[in-house]
């Protein structure tokens, strides 16, 4: 009895259908991840022990670089209203005479460093070409007239009825007045909680944290 013939098929497989799905999902995930913007300034932060994630919205960012000038940030991702109802504030309060366009600009500020008789031309500045100017920093350090009890104070209106946190970063070099300075303009707004940003270091062998840290592995 003759043996039926199995016709042979090729075993190359088209791999065009996966690389068609491979360019969807890297697409996918290049226009889904949001890249932190490069920090403006540079600031060298001590060293701690223990780690605790930075809230990335319902937050305010005081820094302090090693010459001891302040910085204003806003971290609100999930409501960019919240940067227009600060910068109306100052604009008001201040009688800055800030045009429609500047104060729109302050969503994309990623950072304040000048006193309010600056902000006029930061704002007016593309938010590009912002770090090319040089911020002498927010003034503090007179009692009478600490700057930034006044912004302390509009992100807390425009906060209103929701938690709020407070996130002090300073350079290792920086001096206690100024940030004496910084925790007073939070004292005058009621404000008597805040976080250190430090940069991690290794927990010390031996120590009771080590040993807790050691357990959880």
């Amino acid at each position: 009895m003759p043996s039926a013939k199995i016709p042979k098929r090729s075993t190359d497989t088209d791999m065009t259908p996966f690389v068609d799905i491979a360019f969807l999902i890297l697409s996918f995930f290049i226009m889904a991840t949001k890249f932190k913007p490069p920090e403006p300034v540079e600031i060298t932060t001590p060293g701690s022990v223990l780690s605790q994630k930075l809230p990335e919205n319902n937050a305010v960012m005081i820094s302090i670089d090693s010459a001891n000038r302040v910085y204003f940030t806003v971290l609100s991702e999930k409501d960019p209203s919240k940067y227009d109802a600060i910068i109306r504030g100052i604009n008001t309060s201040q009688n800055l005479g800030l045009s429609p366009d500047e104060m729109s600009n302050f969503r994309k500020t990623y950072l304040v460093g000048v006193p309010f008789g600056g902000l006029k031309q930061l704002l007016a500045t593309d938010f590009k070409d912002q770090t090319k100017l040089s911020q002498p920093g927010i003034p503090v350090l007179d009692t009478l007239n600490n700057q930034l009890v006044w912004w302390i104070k509009e992100a807390k209106a425009a906060f209103a009825g929701e938690k709020l946190n407070y996130l002090i970063k300073g350079d290792g070099l920086s001096k206690y007045p100024t940030f004496n300075a910084v925790v007073q303009a939070l004292k005058k707004n009621e404000e008597f909680k805040y976080n250190l940003v430090t940069q991690l270091d290794d927990v010390p062998v031996g120590t009771a944290l080590y040993k807790s840290e050691q357990e959880k592995k």
